[in-house]
């Protein structure tokens, strides 16, 4: 497969990601965190990171507004939930350490 290709694949593939989690409203960051180590702010700041290595100056919120489709503090005012108890046990035992 030729690079374009695969760079093409690559940002189709990172579109769905962002278009599923977009309908998946009801799972929250931590427990993507809990479960697979990473959350959409993850994604926000890997963008950033993305486009700090080209040059392109991408703000932090712009950056979430990228994945989550809205600006976050309207994300998290219509579908963050406060973490339980037991939510924030699991993340101290698996925090990530990126």
């Amino acid at each position: 497969m030729d690079e374009k290709t695969k760079t093409e694949l690559e940002a189709a593939v990172f579109r769905r990601l962002v278009s599923h989690l977009r309908g998946r409203t009801d799972v929250q960051n931590i427990d993507m965190m809990n479960l697979a180590g990473f959350c959409r702010n993850c994604l926000s700041n890997w963008y950033q990171d993305a486009a700090a290595e080209k040059g392109v100056d991408l703000a932090k919120d712009d950056a979430r507004e990228i994945v989550y489709g809205m600006p976050y503090s309207e994300w998290k005012d219509k579908y963050q939930t406060e973490a339980t108890e037991a939510q924030k046990a699991a993340f101290e035992v698996n925090k990530p350490q990126h």
